[in-house]
């Protein structure tokens, strides 16, 4: 369907596709000059914090947990509504990831009960900033410090997001983002762990690289294990063609999503749907980046479930994703005891969340277009 739209696409202007040309014809492909002029605009982009790139989110996350010293037998409180990245990254430097129940409104972990979970085993909570939307930081970092826990930031949706005028990553403890093709900054896979100190830094950096230290042309050592988890200079110079456009994108998101809002309320009143219960995002476009829209199906008044929606959306040429399920009813984290009745409002909203088309190169004319085919399904499956 030549007018398809996808739930997401990534933006390249020529510059980029030049730029990476570039990169593949200097003959340094792997991890070098570009990766480093990557980092060092990235530091002045977080205020001069230090940074150390990465193949993937997944491996920021588990670098900056091992960098927190987090291991065998400890506890990480975490959210049951993300990618499961962030809590089998806790499994696999052998911790426990502990759910806190979410927020219903901003879908985030519920802060308020992060206290109840903490237990002597505790040693870091690893929030989640669902859809670019980050949590109370003044909230979160009052209760790390009270309780004297790491905190490490699962801000793979974050980039360009801030709190209080202050750039998500510019402050606070571990910040982890990712880069992947549907992120708003995307070197096509890759992410960056904010660090602390240039020794927290340097521990990351070996990590990365199998542990490696490097001493001079004579030789060299390993005294830690590390993976393989660098990135390499043709992604590193997208990354940077990505940084200088990032203004515009924010700005190409937040009025879309604008549009969003006046599109689906128009939509609604219209077909005389005022009693539909159709969750909107929080509207707050100060602090969240927009890099998703996500709608909360009203399951309880329809005829269908949310496949079925999804799958007539897509007969009308518009794509949709799912983000996300509760980690809590994976068949890997049930055979472990969880259960998704322990945490019951990421149950729910797990079961109607999503997310509908938002990316720059979307059209004006493309918002009008979803928001009249998603009322006009749920109008068709409303119980009257």
């Amino acid at each position: 369907m030549s007018n398809f739209i996808p739930f997401t696409r990534p933006s390249f202007n020529q510059e980029t596709i030049d730029a990476v040309t570039e990169v593949l014809r200097s003959g340094w492909v792997t991890s070098g000059p570009k990766l480093a002029e990557f980092e060092a605009a990235l530091s002045t982009y977080f205020g001069g914090r230090p940074v150390r790139c990465f193949a993937n989110g997944t491996a920021t996350m588990k670098i900056a947990l091992q960098v927190a010293g987090i291991g065998e037998g400890d506890e990480v409180i975490t959210t049951p509504i993300s990618w499961v990245a962030t809590s089998n990254v806790v499994l696999s430097v052998g911790a426990k990831p502990v759910f806190v129940d979410i927020d219903p409104l901003t879908r985030n972990i519920d802060l308020d009960k992060v206290v109840a979970a903490i237990t002597p085993k505790t040693r870091a909570i690893m929030p989640v900033y669902l859809a670019g939307l980050p949590v109370d930081m003044d909230h979160l970092y009052s209760i790390a410090k009270q309780h004297n826990l790491r905190v490490i930031e699962d801000a793979a949706q974050a980039f360009g997001s801030q709190w209080k005028g202050k750039k998500i990553g510019s402050f606070g403890d571990l910040v982890s983002f990712s880069f992947q093709a549907n992120k708003n900054l995307t070197t096509v896979e890759g992410g960056c762990l904010v660090l602390n100190t240039e020794t927290e830094a340097k521990l990351a950096e070996k990590l990365r690289l199998q542990g490696l230290t490097r001493q001079g042309m004579d030789g060299m050592d390993v005294d830690v294990l590390g993976g393989k988890d660098n990135l390499t200079d043709v992604n590193a110079v997208i990354g940077l063609q990505q940084l200088k456009q990032l203004p515009t994108y924010q700005a190409r998101r937040a009025a879309l999503a604008h549009q969003y809002f006046d599109a689906i309320r128009t939509e609604l009143k219209s077909a005389s749907l005022e009693n539909l219960k159709l969750e909107l995002p929080v509207e707050n476009f100060t602090d969240s980046n927009w890099h998703m829209f996500q709608v909360l199906l009203p399951l309880e008044q329809l005829n269908c479930d949310r496949g079925q929606v999804m799958t007539e959306l897509k007969d009308l040429g518009i794509g949709t994703g799912v983000h996300y399920p509760a980690i809590t009813g994976f068949t890997l984290y049930k055979n472990q005891g969880y259960k998704t009745s322990d945490t019951p409002m990421a149950d729910r909203i797990g079961h109607s969340i999503l997310t509908l088309p938002l990316f720059p190169g979307m059209a004006d004319e493309d918002i009008g277009r979803i928001a009249s085919g998603l009322v006009g399904i749920l109008k068709k499956h409303y119980k009257n």
